[in-house]
C-alpha cells in the first residue's frame, strides 16, 4: 500500500456498521483499494454488497450519528474519516464529485436544472450568477444536452432519462473534481443511451484526467471503462486485479458467477444464463466462515475450511502481481477448474 499523497484515493481498512435494533450492519469489513488520477476502478458486485454504502463513506455523506465509519481515507495526502464534517464538505463538489443512480430523486423538482448546476458551481466559486449560468450553459452543451441555453431552464422532470443523467454528470463536473464516482451510471437507460453515457464518461475523465470510480452490477459497464477491477460480496473484497487479469483469468468462484450470469452480445445463443444459486446473506448474521461458502459449488473442495475459516485476501497467483482473491481453493485448483469447468461452460454460454 502506498503512502498517502503518493496516490490520488487511498482507502485502508474502511469499516462502515450502522446499528440497529435487530444487531450490527456490516455493510463494509475491512475494505481497501486506491485509484491514482487518469485511472478508473470498477467496483461490481450483487445488490446489498456494500458498493454504494462505501461511495457514500468516501464522500462523507453517512451521519455519523448512525453510522460507525472507521478506517482511513486519504485523498490527495488528506486523511477524510478523521476529519470534521466541515473540511469534508469543503471537499466535496470541488475535489470530488458523485454521479447518483437515480437523478430524478438526487435533484430538487422545485428548481430547474440550471439554478442547480449555477449552485453547485458558486458555493465553489466566487462568481456572479450571470457567470454561473453561463458555466451552466456550457457544461450542459458539453454533456451533450441539445439547446442548452433553453434547456438550462427546465425542470428535471422535463428531461428523459438519458438527459437527466447527462444533467447529473454536468451538475458534478461542475467545478471539476479530481475524483468522480458514478453509481450505477446507466442503470435504466436503453442500451444505445448506455453507450452514449459511457462514451461520454470515458471522454471526460480524459479530459480533465480525474480519477473514476463506477459502482454497478453490470460486468459489461466495467468491461467498457475500467483499468481495474474489485469485485465485493457481504460488505468484503473478495477479488481484485486489473480488468485483463478478472476477465481473462478470473480466480474467485463468485466472480465465475458473476461472469456466468452476464449476457453475451458478440454471439448468438439459445443457451439460458447462468444463475449464481441462492441469495447473499444477511449482513447482520453472516455466515461463519467464507461468507460466500453456502452459495458455493467448490466448498466440498476446502476441506471444512470454508465453513470454518474467513479466509485472507492473497494473491491469486495468476500472471499479474496486484491480482488478489479471497478463497480457500488452491491456486491450482483455481486453476483446474477455471481451464476445465468454467471457462469452456462461459464460452458455450
Amino acid at each position: 500500500m502506498s503512502l498517502p499523497g503518493i496516490t490520488f484515493l487511498d482507502v485502508r481498512d474502511l469499516k462502515i456498521f450502522f446499528p440497529t435494533d435487530d444487531g450490527v450492519v456490516k455493510s463494509v469489513d475491512g475494505l481497501s483499494f486506491s485509484v491514482d488520477r487518469g485511472r478508473t476502478l470498477g467496483i461490481v458486485g450483487e445488490s446489498g454488497s456494500g458498493k454504494s454504502v462505501t461511495s457514500l463513506g468516501i464522500l462523507g455523506l453517512h451521519n455519523r450519528r448512525n453510522a460507525d465509519v472507521s478506517g482511513e481515507i486519504w485523498l490527495d495526502g488528506e486523511e477524510l474519516v478523521g476529519s470534521a464534517p466541515e473540511d469534508v464538505r469543503r471537499l466535496r463538489g470541488k475535489k470530488m464529485a458523485m454521479i447518483f443512480q437515480d437523478p430524478l430523486s438526487a435533484m430538487h423538482p422545485y428548481y430547474t436544472v440550471g439554478t442547480q448546476i449555477i449552485e453547485a458551481y458558486r458555493i465553489h466559486n466566487d462568481v456572479t450568477k450571470a457567470v454561473a449560468r453561463k458555466h451552466a450553459v456550457d457544461l450542459l452543451g458539453r454533456v451533450g444536452i441539445p439547446q442548452p441555453d433553453r434547456r438550462v431552464d427546465d425542470y428535471p422532470h422535463q428531461f428523459s432519462g438519458g438527459m437527466r443523467q447527462r444533467a447529473m454528470i454536468a451538475m458534478a463536473l461542475s467545478n471539476d473534481p479530481e475524483l468522480l464516482i458514478a453509481d450505477e451510471p446507466t442503470t435504466a437507460l436503453d442500451v444505445t443511451v448506455q453507450a452514449q453515457i459511457l462514451d461520454l464518461m470515458r471522454d471526460l475523465q480524459a479530459e480533465f484526467n480525474s480519477a473514476l470510480i463506477i459502482i454497478t452490477h453490470d460486468l459489461g459497464v466495467v468491461a467498457e471503462l475500467a483499468d481495474d477491477i474489485l469485485v465485493m460480496y457481504a460488505g468484503r473484497c473478495v477479488e481484485f486485479g486489473s480488468a485483463i487479469e478478472v476477465f481473462e483469468q478470473p480466480q474467485h468462484p463468485y466472480t465465475w458467477g458473476l461472469l456466468g450470469s452476464m449476457p453475451r452480445l458478440d454471439r448468438m445463443t439459445a443457451r439460458r444464463l447462468i444463475p449464481i444459486k441462492g441469495t447473499p446473506p444477511s449482513l447482520i448474521t453472516l455466515p461463519t466462515g467464507c461468507s460466500f461458502h453456502p452459495r458455493c459449488p467448490f466448498e466440498p473442495l476446502t476441506d471444512g475450511l470454508g465453513r470454518t475459516v474467513m479466509p485472507d485476501l492473497v494473491p491469486a497467483g495468476s500472471a499479474g502481481e496486484g491480482h488478489l482473491v479471497r478463497c480457500h481453493l488452491t491456486v491450482a485448483e483455481r486453476r483446474r477448474l477455471w481451464e476445465t469447468e468454467i471457462k469452456p461452460r462461459l464460452e458455450e454460454s
